[in-house]
């Protein structure tokens, strides 16, 4: 009797032990799902609207093969919202004006592309929504300009593009920039130390990762990337899609090793997509829908800063690792855009539903952890159904349909946990000059001469 009470305590002592390790697992599993979108009213009376436009767009008055009126009008008969015209160095004024001139696009003249701007009663039309479409109907729905705008560094031959927002007056207008690392810098800052805001555009096209798509998984892209936005508050993040996408395919994989980098300082790493239009014939490439109560600046600039709008591309190049499995390319087509029509976050579920869409994937830490095709009716993924949830840093969810692909912005696993103080590093002297001196546009020259004789 005496060794059965002994076993019995043994088991009883075995099993105390185990549940108090499975709490504690179910403890250290505890988390909350932010959602980006938790503000949006997705229906009813006071229904948000999608409002659609892009951030990045060019004219003659830099090196675009349209005029500012060309491109103002395409974006509004293409139904956009809202509009930034960001030529290279020049910051955006309003539409009936000239911008600050610069030397270096004076070439327009010599090959007969024309400076021009909207007449007055143009641009109150396009902002008021009185203004004809192309077939001479009323649009009775408003553009809003984003004034202030300017993509930086535009003499770079290395295509290390910043874009600035909301910088008053001609502030930035002239700014000629360095190449590489240096340049980024050096222009982030800028737009930060006057009282802007910055995405880096299409960092694919810095990096070539088009002949090297492994550079997007490189530690030190990044970490070069990750500590600029860490760095500088002003620093949102990164176009994940750019026009066709032509230089940029592999942006969204950069993006999900960003935020890896970036979340555990408590930075989110928001993923813009803009038309980066040169001509009209791109204005419909990349583009995004601002969940807004309202369509004006005040809140365009909101919405910049919390995430709470969806990336659509209609031209993307296919990878075995996010997808797609197949080339997109719908620009120009007609297509419905794939959007989500509502978002909702109960504990560790997310439930969505969408329109004009086939294929509904989350993404997590990278990776692809939830695929499942989708119609109209609400589809609901469920963290705690799947292994490892407890690891993720945040998920994300695209859709795929015959126009295309969206994206959400980041999902942060919040698990309560303080986040790491970032210290930027000390670069030492010697690392300033060589900085420096790659940052010349002769030692850009001189890559691009033994590049072509390579």
């Amino acid at each position: 009797m005496k060794s059965f009470r002994k076993a019995l305590s043994i088991i009883l002592s075995i099993v105390i032990v185990m549940q108090i390790g499975v709490i504690g697992a179910f403890a250290g599993s505890d988390y909350t799902i932010v959602n980006p979108y938790e503000d949006v009213i997705w229906s009813g009376e006071n229904a948000w609207g999608a409002y659609k436009g892009s951030l990045h767009t060019h004219t003659t008055y830099s090196d675009a093969d349209d005029t500012l009126p060309v491109m103002v009008k395409e974006s509004y008969n293409q139904d956009y919202d809202f509009l930034a015209i960001s030529d290279h160095g020049i910051t955006g004024v309003d539409w009936n004006k000239t911008p600050e001139i610069q030397p270096l696009y004076l070439y327009q003249y010599i090959i007969d592309n024309p400076y021009e701007h909207l007449t007055d009663e143009e641009y109150e039309q396009i902002k008021n929504g009185t203004y004809p479409l192309y077939d001479g109907t009323i649009r009775n729905k408003k553009m809003v300009p984003v004034l202030g705008a300017n993509e930086f560094n535009n003499l770079s031959l290395t295509k290390n593009h910043v874009n600035g927002y909301f910088l008053e007056g001609t502030t930035g207008s002239g700014f000629l920039g360095m190449e590489n690392e240096y340049g980024y810098e050096q222009a982030i800052k800028f737009i930060e130390e006057n009282g802007g805001l910055s995405h880096i555009n299409h960092p694919g096209d810095w990096l070539d990762s088009n002949s090297n798509p492994d550079v997007v998984n490189d530690p030190e892209s990044i970490k070069f990337f990750g500590d600029l936005i860490l760095k500088y508050d002003s620093c949102l993040g990164i176009e994940t899609l750019n026009e066709r996408n032509g230089t940029t395919g592999y942006d969204r994989i950069l993006w999900d090793n960003l935020l890896m980098y970036c979340l555990p300082y408590g930075k989110n790493v928001i993923g813009y997509s803009n038309s980066d239009a040169h001509h009209t014939g791109t204005v419909d490439t990349s583009y995004m829908y601002f969940m807004m109560k309202e369509n004006n600046v005040e809140n365009i600039k909101d919405t910049m800063q919390t995430g709470a709008f969806f990336s659509i591309t209609k031209k993307l190049r296919p990878n075995d690792k996010i997808g797609p499995s197949a080339e997109i390319d719908v620009a120009n087509e007609g297509f419905a855009d794939p959007m989500f029509t509502s978002i909702k976050v109960d504990g560790h579920k997310v439930t969505v539903t969408a329109k004009d869409s086939s294929t509904l994937q989350w993404i997590a830490n990278g990776e692809v952890i939830f695929k499942q095709e989708i119609g109209t009716q609400p589809v609901t993924i469920d963290l705690d159904t799947i292994k490892g949830a407890e690891d993720f840093q945040y998920i994300r969810a695209e859709l795929f349909g015959e126009g295309g692909l969206c994206h959400t912005q980041a999902f942060v696993i919040d698990d309560g946990s303080e986040p790491l103080e970032f210290v930027a590093e000390e670069v030492s002297f010697i690392d300033k000059v060589v900085s420096f001196i790659k940052g010349t546009i002769f030692w850009s020259i001189a890559g691009e001469i033994i590049k072509a004789i390579g």
